[in-house]
């Protein structure tokens, strides 16, 4: 034990790579609060893609002088104990502050592939991605709906599983940015059972709980209502649960969505699945939103973002808390420790020897 608590100690800081999200939003302004503590320079060396000249601007419009950082070509060229911007371009910006532009939407997309490049090549660790606007986003071209469709294309993977985390709630997504018309004939039995698995994979990977219990939410109003209220509920998601069971995952429900968070019941879950977006965001949000974190689960890469969009009505006002931002940054660090621990525990088992090879001499405790 000793010996693992100083190998964590030893390891060099996480390479943590940040996009820099819509420069006319509250994402630069976030960054600027979530780093601007040289305490966490211990745990990670900061890495933002965009342009010093965004945060020379942001910096002196929050008049917070003693942030600093350094300009660098590349993520190799950061160093640690310092926050490093990699200039990606050297445009003079104009800022349209609290609007959605294409500028600003070219600027986010620009920032997103190269930090999604970097994090492919090895180059960073993780990727903490600061918040776009959709709308300005597909003006300048991008074709997903958001981050979790990109990263898993780029990942090669059909999907990858949303999950909004805090310290006493982790709230999975079956359907994540599509139109509320078209969800049901979205939850299918396959489709919930996927997501469970990856739910599960997740919370013991990602999070280290070893036996896993995830509560499933229903549908329709009050879970179906035995059928009076839509067959969902019966048809596809319980079937599905009943195959999650079978796989050896511990799931439960389906249970009505209404009352679920408001009550002690959700305290007995380590996860819990919503069918929808504003089924399990709604409820997430009012519960957790200066606190709560994206996670973008299933994928081979590690990726968090602070559970807030541009907020472009507060934008350069400095109203703006960097508290989600900061949880998305340990939550980040704290996962790629995992992953680090759980492979070092694979390469290195515990090799237990034959009984003819123990020293011999020691009496045993019961004589």
């Amino acid at each position: 034990m000793e010996k693992q608590k100083e190998q964590a100690s030893s390891r060099p800081p996480v390479r943590l790579g940040i996009s820099i999200g819509d420069i006319n939003g509250i994402g630069p302004e976030v960054i600027i609060k979530a780093l601007n503590d040289s305490r966490i320079l211990i745990d990670c060396t900061p890495i933002i893609y965009g342009s010093s000249k965004v945060f020379a601007h942001y910096k002196k419009d929050m008049d917070l002088q003693d942030f600093n950082y350094q300009s660098v070509k590349s993520a190799e060229e950061a160093r640690s104990k310092k926050v490093s911007v990699v200039n990606i371009w050297n445009d003079e910006i104009i800022f349209k502050t609290g609007e959605a532009t294409e500028n600003g939407g070219k600027y986010a997309l620009e920032s997103l592939e190269k930090a999604a490049q970097d994090l492919a090549e090895g180059k960073i660790d993780v990727l903490v991605t600061a918040p776009i606007s959709k709308d300005a986003m597909s003006k300048a071209g991008f074709k997903f709906p958001g981050h979790t469709e990109f990263l898993a294309d780029m990942a090669g993977q059909e999907e990858a599983l949303m999950l909004m985390v805090s310290p006493s709630l982790r709230v999975g997504l079956v359907t994540c940015h599509i139109s509320l018309k078209d969800v049901t004939a979205a939850v299918t039995i396959d489709k919930v059972k996927s997501k469970l698995d990856a739910f599960n994979t997740s919370l013991k990977k990602d999070f280290g709980i070893r036996k896993p219990k995830i509560a499933v939410l229903g549908l329709n109003p009050h879970a179906g209502e035995n059928g009076k209220m839509g067959a969902e509920e019966k048809e596809v998601i319980a079937p599905a649960i009943a195959q999650a069971n079978q796989a050896g995952i511990m799931t439960f429900g389906p249970y009505p969505a209404d009352g679920f968070f408001g009550s002690s019941a959700r305290n007995q879950f380590d996860g819990v699945l919503a069918m929808y977006h504003d089924q399990g965001l709604a409820a997430f949000k009012a519960l957790s939103f200066d606190e709560g974190v994206n996670f973008t689960a299933g994928l081979p890469i590690v990726r968090t973002s602070p559970d807030h969009g541009t907020a472009f009505d507060i934008a350069g006002k400095n109203l703006a808390s960097g508290d989600s931002m900061r949880n998305a940054i340990y939550l980040a660090i704290d996962v790629f420790r995992n992953h680090q621990f759980e492979k070092e525990i694979n390469e290195n088992p515990l090799v237990i020897k034959p009984v003819e090879e123990r020293p011999k001499g020691k009496k045993r405790l019961d004589n």
